[in-house]
This record gives C-alpha cells, structure tokens and sequence, in this order.
C-alpha cells in the first residue's frame, strides 16, 4: 500500500512524498513525486533522479532547486532514496556501505542480499508503485543522478536499452570496479567474482556494446573525488574506443557538492526536456 504522507506547493505545482511497503527491499521505503503545474492539464514527461551517498530523496528536492526548472518545462520529477533503511536492515560504520549506500545493485551476499535490492527496485518495483497512483506522467522518461546515483542512472539506462530517452550525471562513480568505494561495496554485496560486478559499472557495459543514448556527463575539476574514485577518464576512454557519443565535460573549480550540482541543475533539465519532446 502507498501512502501520500505530505503535499507542498511549489512553483505551482505540488511535491508529493509517499511511503509504501517493498517487496523488493523488505522494508518501508519513501520517494517523491514533483507534479510541474502542467500536470493539471494532461501528461507530462518525467525525469528519474537517484541520489548519492547518505542522502535520501529528501536531499535532492530541497538542495538543488530543481523544482522550479521543472514547473518552467513541464517535466515531473520521481525522487526514490538511496537505500533501504530501518532496524531490520543491515547497516555498516562505514558511509560507503550499507543504509544511505545502495548503490543500485542487487546484492547477492549474505546479510545484504535480503534488503539491498536497488537495482531491481529502481527499474521494477518503484515504476510500477509510481504507476499504481495514477498520475498524469507519460511513458516519455528520462534518469539522471549524483555521485552514487550518477553510477546508478548510467547503468540503469545502459542496461535497460529503450527505457529512456536520455541519461545524465554529475560526478557520478563511472569506473567502480576500478575505485577504491566500488572494489569494496561490489566485494561485499556481491561477493569475489569480478565477472559479477560488471553489470553494474558503466565502463563495462559501454564496452560490451550497449545500445548508444544521449549522454550527458558533468565533472567538478576541484572535487575532492576526482580523479581517484570517480575515474571520469576512465568513462571517456571507454565511450571513445566503442564509438559510444556521450558530451563528458569537466568544469573549472567546481567540487563534490549541491552546489555543483544546484549550478547544472536546470541546464540537465533543459537538455533532458528537448529529448523527452
């Protein structure tokens, strides 16, 4: 069961948080829905965002001002959380790994493999909750994400050929079989066999051959990331040698955080908003 728990209003049209159950995730988990004044009138196309480590959906809608591009195009914005949370579900010291660190996989590991199914809560379950309330949002769809959720948003729409018309990230983990973070969260949700983590690194399933699709990549040159963990090289190198057309653009002095993010924000909108025409 779904539950709207909250409603604002913003830029004319409404932000609504809900609540259900998951199957996939086997506890509560929340996400938002940003209906643009458009709405009102008929369907209209939707922007997926997947959030980066620590956050939850919360971060996002009330950092990155992205709202009031959405309301200006006419783009509805679906928000999950990072993660599954709550007293049943495993948790780690470290902020890489567990609660608020998904990573949009599905862990195959014990003690993770019961609740940290994000990849096929992202791209099954969340969709079709999202469709059961009914709300004017077309087929016309589009993911991007931040940090972790970058990660997540390349390899969801990578791996998922047709699904989006477009994929965008800001100083998303492009190369985590490569990086420190994805050599230890693969390891523990997913176990030793390297051939089992490529599905979830983007470097690997451009290589593979997955069908082209507008790509938009944003990089921080003064993120604190960059380039040790995040390897945005990496992705370069990879869409280069398979031919695979991505616009991957480092900017001048800008860091890890919404900042960066909330600079970009409604320029991500507006390049989604022309494919999702």
């Amino acid at each position: 069961m779904v539950k709207l728990v909250g409603q604002i209003k913003e830029f004319g049209g409404f932000l609504q948080l809900y609540q259900h159950d998951s199957d996939m995730c086997g506890c509560s988990m929340s996400f938002s829905v940003y209906l643009p004044p458009q709405a009102a009138q008929g369907e209209v196309p939707v922007l997926w965002w997947l959030s980066g480590l620590t956050c939850t959906d919360e971060n996002f809608r009330v950092k990155a001002g992205a709202q009031r591009y959405a309301a200006e195009l006419g783009v509805a914005l679906v928000i999950p959380d990072t993660s599954p949370r709550g007293m049943q579900v495993p948790d780690d010291a470290a902020y890489y790994l567990g609660q608020g660190a998904g990573f949009y996989v599905n862990a195959t590991q014990v003690p993770w493999s019961r609740h940290f199914r994000m990849y096929d809560y992202i791209t099954q379950e969340l969709p079709a909750t999202v469709a059961s309330l009914s709300l004017p949002l077309s087929d016309r769809q589009s993911i991007a994400g931040h940090s972790m959720g970058g990660h997540g948003a390349l390899v969801v729409a990578l791996s998922n050929p047709g699904r989006f018309r477009s994929v965008s990230a800001f100083a998303p983990i492009c190369h985590p079989m490569c990086s420190t973070w994805g050599r230890q969260i693969f390891q523990a949700y997913l176990g030793e066999d390297q051939a089992d983590w490529q599905q979830y690194d983007a470097c690997c399933l451009i290589q593979q051959g997955a069908p082209a699709l507008p790509m938009l990549v944003d990089q921080g040159t003064a993120d604190e990331f960059y380039p040790q963990e995040l390897l945005t090289e990496d992705l370069v190198s990879a869409c280069h040698s398979a031919g695979f057309p991505a616009d991957i653009r480092l900017q001048s002095g800008y860091d890890h955080s919404f900042h960066f993010v909330a600079t970009f924000i409604g320029e991500h909108i507006r390049w989604h908003h022309r494919r999702l025409r």
